[in-house]
């Protein structure tokens, strides 16, 4: 009983281990989020940091700001979405799937 409990407590470091060498490596991956075309696009890392908001000069209309929010936040929102998926897969990995409590 001793020896599989050990086995066991090894497991869980090592998965530890894994899973903090893959948070820090999300830490330095990016999506990009892109809305109108182009006109507006974010970049976030795998840890829901956003790292930079572009703006196209065109879809700035004083006239108009409300479209340009909803572009800033359509933009925001794709990014975000494949943050979350490209953070779950790649914990996947770790997690061999098992869908761990307070991961994405």
């Amino acid at each position: 009983m001793g020896m599989n409990m050990q086995k066991l407590m090894k497991q869980a470091q090592k998965m530890q281990n894994d899973m903090n060498r893959a948070q820090e490596e999300l830490k330095t991956m990016t999506v990009e989020g892109i809305a109108g075309g182009g006109m507006v696009k974010v970049v976030m890392t795998g840890a829901q940091e956003v790292v930079s908001v572009s703006i196209s000069p065109e879809v700035v209309d004083p006239e108009d700001v409300e479209m340009l929010e909803d572009l800033v936040l359509a933009a925001m929102r794709e990014a975000s979405a494949a943050s979350q998926a490209m953070a779950a897969q790649h914990l996947g990995k770790v997690t061999g799937g098992m869908g761990l409590p307070g991961m994405f």
